[in-house]
């Protein structure tokens, strides 16, 4: 049987925007402490889906993220930005360790960096969103009045 496999960074776009946290004054691990992480806008994943549908090997494994790998405390401070709210507060691991949720943790603990050149170069992705300024921008751009982040 045929089979594609997606590894799939942590997925943003409108209506996938962490706000409610960020506006409850969250707590992140410092900048300088945390690991490297990486996400991916829905729109570009669901342009992902569609090419690993009719990809030629249908036995391949695909890490699926931007091309820019950033710290998840980067991507809480860069969204808490463009919506113009305080940023959240940082803390030290120790702090964090108590602060922070379980799956919070393990995910920090277990961040990697992923390459995505397989990806991009065997199902021929051109990435719309292709780092987190463009995709928090557009994000952003395309909202109305009421329209939920």
């Amino acid at each position: 049987m045929a089979s594609v496999i997606l590894r799939v960074g942590g997925i943003y776009g409108p209506g996938r925007l962490p706000l409610e946290r960020l506006k409850q004054g969250m707590t992140i691990l410092r900048r300088d402490l945390a690991p490297l992480s990486n996400r991916i806008h829905a729109d570009d994943l669901a342009m992902v889906c569609q090419a690993a549908v009719k990809a030629p090997d249908q036995h391949s494994i695909y890490n699926v993220c931007d091309n820019q790998a950033s710290s998840m405390s980067d991507y809480f401070i860069r969204v808490a930005k463009h919506a113009g709210l305080p940023a959240p507060i940082e803390v030290d691991w120790q702090q964090a360790e108590t602060e922070l949720s379980a799956v919070m943790l393990s995910y920090l603990h277990e961040s990697r960096r992923m390459d995505n050149s397989k990806m991009l170069n065997e199902l021929q992705i051109e990435l719309t969103y292709p780092d987190l300024e463009s995709g928090l921008s557009a994000c952003f751009q395309s909202s109305a009045p009421g329209t939920k982040h």
